[in-house]
């Protein structure tokens, strides 16, 4: 007779004060009980027994076995189900990860997807999983709000969602799992079971399609089952995951009964209802509509922690239904007017759910079974923009700073604070109310954090000062504790929410250090080149009067310098202390880089002040290019920004020697490097039009003005030109060479783990690559004459790579082969070019890329007895290229014992709680992730076994 359990779920809540060194817990068990097939044994069931111990388990663990009483049942909830909870209050020993069951006799009878049968001889088994942890703060399970008592209907599409909340505002996931029986001390050992809709061979979806299917949303936690073939009852389970700041900090399960019925009825459907975001503040009124194509009456409901004053703090939600039981349709209005205390990480989820019931029209009321629907709406609480962002440029003892100030923050919510935020340049941002604080990739970092109740901030870059010609961009965010946290919790901002970016505040330093503007080439010679170098007369400041020290280094990257000369100032207006012209240069073969450093006179002596950064010369190269046209690429090492812009080039008439034409404007993206192809045709009109027919070995010459900015109101010209030298080449000159073909020594990692010590060293690992040149590829004659070959290596497939080799003329011949030596790693991705005399450079060849030898070797047998030998389970010798691994150890009931993600394991025979485990043989399961070539390896797997000897 006893037949009496259908479902239900344990939950904890602390009632021990923060801050308490006590960890009392309210425990409470929500059960569902049959009512139709054992009311005697349901009302017999005046109390239960809690098991309560370590999550970990063990054959010599001691759980507290508690008995709990039961307070008044809810007599129906609907579908003969009572709803019955018995609560206990309990004090843990100390911190740790706790597992909190119940077990009882019997299941109700006749349940079609799990065995063996009969089902009343099951006895009915849930747990819950409690971390206890200091550095978390205070915890508590999430609660369960939606009752998992609902008749499914054949061949139409059920839906269920728990209504989880959770107080704290950690974050919830959800998983199916399988129903349990009890086992020793607590734990629980998995039924025979099968998803419904394998029950009977499956049937096809509400709409059509095949088969039926039955899932669980990782995310939202709705559970469908689209749709039942068989009436009858059916078990299911499933875990609530609970994580804060990307742990798992506890889980519980629901095991929960599905009632399938055949229904001369079709169940209601609730209106999509969108997800909401508002600032903290906003009243929100949303109507909710619920319609029945039957004409039934329907009862339209919602549940969830917003209504529940002990979960949320006041104001709390309301959810009022004018019509409730009107047929056909019936509207509600949901209302809550939100606070600052509202405020939190994720977002708020409001269950609603409708539920029909025979109308007048039906004939046979008795056969009508009642159907539901049900939608989840996460609401998102934001906090308000900080407001009043300004600032004035202070001198600090560091150097240059910024004072910020702002208006007094509207939510003054204990322990929030208020994040400064930095960026170079003004900056725009996308606001999206879903996602507020700055959004990655911004460009934007923080720079400090104040209490919120501050108005004020000092930005001297950490005691460095801030650059000179730079405009500093700043917003700022409010960031609040998580719910019922105190800022002496450990973490308490972590889960909190954050506030919208406030407006931008962007205002330039002073210009106290000039900075270079131009570097341009004047003439090409390779004896008489000359180079004109402009930069920015500073602010006036104390220390007049001043020196200008320019130097000079050979190549667009030089760090050669040389000064080149000395220029006195008093910063007088007009005075052209600016400008210096470079002569003597050979600006047919070399680029130059440029630097300028500034003194200031201190107690009557000339000091250095600081430096500029440096600028280089425009260097214009010939590219690859067709035989009738002429490739052409530039590049300027320059601080200031030269994308985005259109660049000139010029092509010198023929008619008339020394004059150069503009022939085209190229608009250009790219931060470095700069391309054209010249087919002849002159695209630039203004100056004139001069066509040319570019044939093979005749001589074409060019040069390039590139345009760029600061983009720094303060430095004047606001544009800035600057020319390259002139290049003359011919349409033969840009032959392209072929791509080689590369290949890789493979490994021999046999040999290589005969020497395990080898692995004992985190360098000195060698690739050796080979390739070979073609002569012609797809009928295309290859460029004999190479001169050079750039060998580019990459860590990770999809990376970008960087050359690591240039291998050139001496030796003759041409080196064909490279040692990557001094690697941490064998794994990684490489591709070789060609380069002929004129420096053109072919396509990449085939890329090769080379995964590792990994060694991971554990021994069988560990001895922690405290002699220093053998005492910790590790690896044998050195474990090779592990990337990351997570191990689990289990007793021999299969109850994990101990866990780590520790490279070398280093288990010293105890629990994680630090409980040391009785001699015997346990089992692990390692799952490893080596490095490789791809930056998501794929997992390795290892089982075995490992005696434990003391």
């Amino acid at each position: 007779m006893a037949t009496h359990i259908r479902a239900g779920e344990i939950t904890a809540r602390r009632i021990s004060p923060a801050g308490s060194d006590r960890h009392t817990y309210e425990i409470k068990l929500t059960a569902y009980f049959d009512m139709q097939n054992g009311e005697g044994a349901a009302n017999a069931q005046n109390s239960v027994f809690f098991t309560i111990g370590s999550a970990f388990g063990g054959p010599d663990s001691r759980p507290a076995v508690l008995e709990a009483p039961r307070i008044p049942p809810i007599p129906n909830i609907g579908n003969n189900t009572t709803q019955n909870i018995y609560i206990i209050n309990y004090t843990f020993p100390t911190t740790g990860l706790y597992r909190i069951s119940f077990e009882e006799d019997n299941r109700n009878n006749n349940v079609l997807n799990i065995g063996p049968p009969p089902t009343q001889n099951l006895n009915f088994y849930v747990s819950t999983i409690l971390e206890i942890n200091s550095s978390y703060g205070q915890n508590q399970t999430p609660v369960l709000l939606n009752a998992p008592i609902d008749v499914a209907a054949v061949g139409q599409r059920y839906i269920h969602n728990p209504g989880a909340f959770d107080a704290d505002g950690d974050s919830l996931a959800y998983r199916l799992f399988i129903p349990q029986r009890s086992g020793v001390n607590g734990s629980g050992i998995n039924l025979q079971y099968k998803d419904p809709n394998m029950v009977t061979p499956p049937g096809q979806t509400e709409a059509g399609g095949s088969p039926a299917t039955f899932s669980m949303d990782r995310v939202t936690g709705d559970l469908v089952w689209d749709a039942p073939v068989t009436k009858g009852y059916y078990n299911v389970a499933f875990v609530v995951e609970e994580w804060r700041d990307g742990a798992l900090i506890g889980q519980i399960v629901r095991d929960m009964q599905i009632i399938v019925e055949d229904a001369r009825n079709d169940r209601p459907v609730i209106q999509p209802i969108p997800d909401i975001c508002v600032e903290a503040g906003t009243l929100i009124n949303q109507p909710i509509t619920a319609t029945d194509k039957n004409g039934d009456r329907l009862t339209l409901t919602s549940t969830g922690g917003v209504y529940e004053a002990s979960l949320v703090p006041p104001p709390v939600a309301k959810f009022t239904v004018a019509q409730q039981g009107s047929q056909g349709t019936v509207t509600g209005m949901f209302t809550w007017q939100t606070s600052c205390a509202h405020v939190r990480l994720e977002p708020y989820d409001v269950l609603f759910k409708v539920e029909d019931a025979a109308g007048p029209g039906v004939p046979n009321p008795s056969l009508f079974r009642k159907l539901v629907d049900m939608t989840t709406v996460n609401i998102k609480v934001y906090g308000p923009k900080p407001t009043g962002l300004r600032g004035v440029a202070v001198t600090d003892p560091t150097g240059t700073a910024y004072r910020l100030n702002w208006d007094a923050y509207k939510c003054q919510i204990p322990g929030a604070k208020i994040a400064i935020y930095r960026a170079e340049k003004c900056t725009e941002l996308r606001e999206d109310v879903c996602s507020p604080g700055i959004p990655a990739g911004s460009g934007y970092e923080e720079i400090g954090r104040v209490d919120a109740s501050q108005t004020t901030f000092l930005d001297n870059n950490a005691g460095e000062g801030l650059r000179p010609g730079v405009s500093y961009s700043y917003r700022l965010v409010a960031m609040f504790p998580r719910p019922g946290a105190s800022p002496s919790d450990p973490g308490y901002l972590i889960g909190g929410g954050e506030s919208l970016a406030s407006a931008e505040f962007c205002l330039n330093l002073p210009m106290v250090m000039p900075v270079i503007t131009n570097v341009t080439v004047d003439t090409t010679s390779t004896t008489s080149g000359v180079i004109t170098i402009k930069w920015t007369r500073p602010a006036a400041s104390a220390g007049l009067p001043a020196q200008y020290r320019l130097f000079r280094a050979t190549g667009q990257n030089g760090t050669a310098f040389t000064q080149i000369a000395a220029i006195n100032t008093n910063l007088a207006a007009g005075a052209r202390d600016t400008i210096f012209v470079d002569r003597g240069l050979n600006t047919e073969a070399n680029a130059y880089n440029y630097k300028l450093e500034y003194y200031t006179t201190v107690n009557g002596q000339l000091t250095k002040f600081d430096e500029t950064e440096t600028a280089s010369s425009v260097r214009l190269e010939q590219d690859a290019a067709q035989p009738n046209q002429i490739g052409l690429k530039w590049t300027a090492l320059v601080p200031w920004d030269n994308s985005n812009r259109v660049h000139r080039v010029y092509r010198e008439d023929k008619a008339r020697p020394g004059t150069f034409n503009r022939i085209a404007e190229v608009s250009v993206q790219g931060p470095q490097t700069f391309t054209f192809i010249d087919d002849g045709t002159d695209k630039y009109a203004a100056d004139g039009t001069v066509n040319v027919t570019i044939v093979r070995d005749s001589t074409y010459c060019y040069k390039v003005e590139t345009v760029g900015s600061y983009n720094n109101s303060q430095i004047k010209p606001s544009v800035l030109y600057n020319f390259s030298q002139i290049l003359c080449i011919s349409s033969s000159d840009t032959t392209k060479p072929c791509p080689p073909v590369l290949s890789l020594d493979p490994l021999n990692c046999d040999s290589l783990r005969a020497h395990p010590e080898a692995f004992c060293t985190t360098s000195g690992f060698t690739n050796h690559l080979s390739w070979e040149y073609p002569t012609e590829v797809d009928g295309r004659e290859c460029d004999p004459l190479v001169t050079a070959y750039r060998v580019y290596y990459a860590r990770y497939e999809g990376d970008a790579p960087t050359l690591v080799a240039t291998i050139t003329t001496p030796p003759s011949p041409l080196q064909t082969s490279f040692d990557h030596v001094g690697l941490t790693s064998f794994a990684g991705c490489y591709y070789v070019t060609a380069v002929n005399r004129f420096g053109s450079e072919s396509a990449p060849s085939n890329v090769v890329c080379r995964d590792n030898c990994p060694m991971y070797v554990l021994p069988n047998v560990f001895t922690p007895n405290g002699d220093s030998k053998n005492d910790v389970f590790q690896p044998y010798e050195c474990p090779a290229f592990v990337q990351s691994l997570e191990f689990k150890a289990f007793n021999r009931w299969g109850a994990q014992v101990f866990s780590t993600k520790d490279v070398n394991i280093n288990w010293d025979g105890k629990t994680n709680g630090g409980k040391e485990l009785a001699a015997g043989q346990y089992y692990y399961e390692l799952v490893i992730y080596f490095e490789s070539s791809k930056k998501q390896s794929t997992p390795v797997t290892m089982k075995g076994w490992v005696q434990l000897l003391r």
